[in-house]
């Protein structure tokens, strides 16, 4: 529910009555794991999801009904241990089961709420008719562009769209603004090592792009980047333009050690060329490297399951006691 805080702010400011339904426990296999929220409105409008659509309308249907009565609900949706469907449910495509709560939501949520939607670490503990859930978020992994041209608005948009808290800076007020960058969580004006000179929370979780297209601002910004406990750092350019700037960041005292974490020419080969075509590819080589992935399609790969983020039964169990403690 906290993932869908941008949406549900709003709402509440408008006073429209909202309930949520949340997986509590994932039997077997399930599109998404325990915590995976939708919210449902009154008049039946719809925000996230808790299958991927194989449930979705019978989890409209109680947290309906549970805005209606005001009172908590309870099912399962799926297949259940002896094999037969529920009544519930027409069942998950991957023949697993949910549990699922549907509950109103209140001003209680607030706070937990206006964390999330900033990027910062939010948890929300529900009383559900004497049973508690516990919702957390951690806080969003960052993106920094350094540089404010037309890549790195496309790239902030899909930064932002993939769940980044973005940071764009850049030298050049004129480029530098708000309305060039209206996903960004903050538009920094400053040369892009003294940026980074001021960060003291940046870690593994951070990836850090640069994109001036200028030696003069890159190389003292990757030179600051490599040394940084970053999980990230890539440099857009040309293979010519990255072989001088190696040579450059040598003679700058970047070690070799140091160079071999920098992602340059930065992005995977999806065969693109367009602004968007290239964040894309970004925003895709800085996921796979934060899960140590190979970016293979799914296809190719072995047997077993297809994303590393999959509960199986056992994990869901143990995480939703974690949350219910």
């Amino acid at each position: 529910m906290l993932d869908l805080a941008a949406d549900l702010v709003p709402l509440l400011d408008a006073g429209v009555p909202l309930a949520a339904v949340t997986v509590t426990a994932v039997v077997r296999s399930a599109p998404r794991g325990v915590g995976a929220s939708l919210v449902v409105t009154r008049d039946a409008r719809v925000i996230g999801s808790i299958s991927g659509g194989c449930v979705e309308n019978d989890a409209v249907m109680l947290g309906l009904d549970a805005l209606r009565t005001g009172a908590v609900r309870r099912a399962r949706f799926g297949f259940t241990d002896d094999g037969t469907v529920t009544p519930i449910a027409a069942g998950l495509a991957c023949g697993g089961a949910v549990d699922v709560v549907a509950y109103p939501l209140d001003e209680s949520v607030r706070p937990a709420l206006d964390a999330a939607r900033e990027g910062r670490r939010a948890s929300v503990r529900l009383d559900l008719d004497g049973e508690p859930l516990v919702l957390e978020r951690v806080a969003a992994p960052r993106l920094i562009i350094l540089g404010a041209g037309e890549h790195a608005a496309a790239l902030c948009r899909l930064g932002a769209a993939a769940g980044f808290r973005v940071t764009v800076c850049d030298d050049w007020a004129l480029l530098a603004t708000r309305e060039r960058f209206p996903d960004a969580a903050e538009v920094v004006v400053a040369a892009p090592h003294d940026y980074l000179a001021t960060l003291d929370d940046a870690d593994e979780r951070t990836a850090v792009c640069v994109l001036t297209h200028d030696e003069r601002l890159d190389v003292p910004a990757l030179r600051a980047a490599l040394r940084m406990p970053v999980g990230f750092v890539g440099a857009m350019g040309a293979r010519a333009t990255v072989a001088r700037r190696a040579q450059l960041l040598r003679h700058a005292g970047v070690t070799d050690a140091e160079l071999a974490r920098l992602h340059s020419p930065l992005g995977l080969d999806l065969g693109g060329a367009s602004p968007e075509e290239t964040a894309l590819s970004v925003v895709a080589e800085i996921v796979a490297s934060r899960h140590a992935a190979d970016a293979r399609p799914l296809r190719e790969g072995s047997a077993g399951r297809l994303h590393r983020g999959e509960a199986s039964s056992t994990d869901a169990a143990a995480s939703c006691a974690a949350r219910s403690a």
